[in-house]
């Protein structure tokens, strides 16, 4: 099992909606970088839920990869932020994950607190610059997080 962080806005889905929805596609992906991420995982692996552009931003949850290699299909939807019009379903540029929920954390484990604990170099989130809305995280890292969480 391996382990990942990926980012999503509260106002546009957040851990409530995912808690409520229960699972969901990670859509909307269109990051080569991320993209291949989302290509690397395998069912069981477990994402930590990453609240960004919030007020804090952190770590509020986990979730768990349930199925890979999915076309994301926001990619043809012309009406949507994500639509790609190179992208066609006989060659799709954009695979996704679904995710399920597993827990929410009593409480949001800040950036800050995250800059306090770990080297970019571990954690790829303190990176200053770093916009990647999904990344690997290595295992005692993820042991660590997991502690603070609880």
């Amino acid at each position: 099992m391996n382990y990942w962080l990926m980012k999503s806005e509260p106002e546009v889905y957040g851990i409530a909606d995912l808690e409520r929805d229960r699972t969901t596609i990670w859509d909307g992906v269109r990051n080569y970088q991320a993209r291949n991420f989302l290509r690397s995982m395998a069912s069981g692996d477990r994402a930590f839920f990453y609240h960004s552009n919030a007020s804090p931003p952190g770590i509020i949850g986990l979730m768990q990869v349930v199925e890979t290699d999915l076309v994301d299909p926001s990619q043809f939807d012309a009406s949507s932020h994500y639509y790609d019009p190179k992208s066609t379903p006989e060659k799709p540029r954009w695979q996704t994950v679904e995710v399920e929920f597993i827990e929410r954390f009593p409480s949001l484990i800040s950036l800050d607190t995250l800059r306090q604990n770990f080297s970019p170099d571990d954690l790829w989130v303190v990176r200053q610059g770093n916009r990647l809305s999904v990344m690997p995280i290595e295992i005692p890292v993820a042991e660590k997080i997991l502690a603070m969480a609880r």
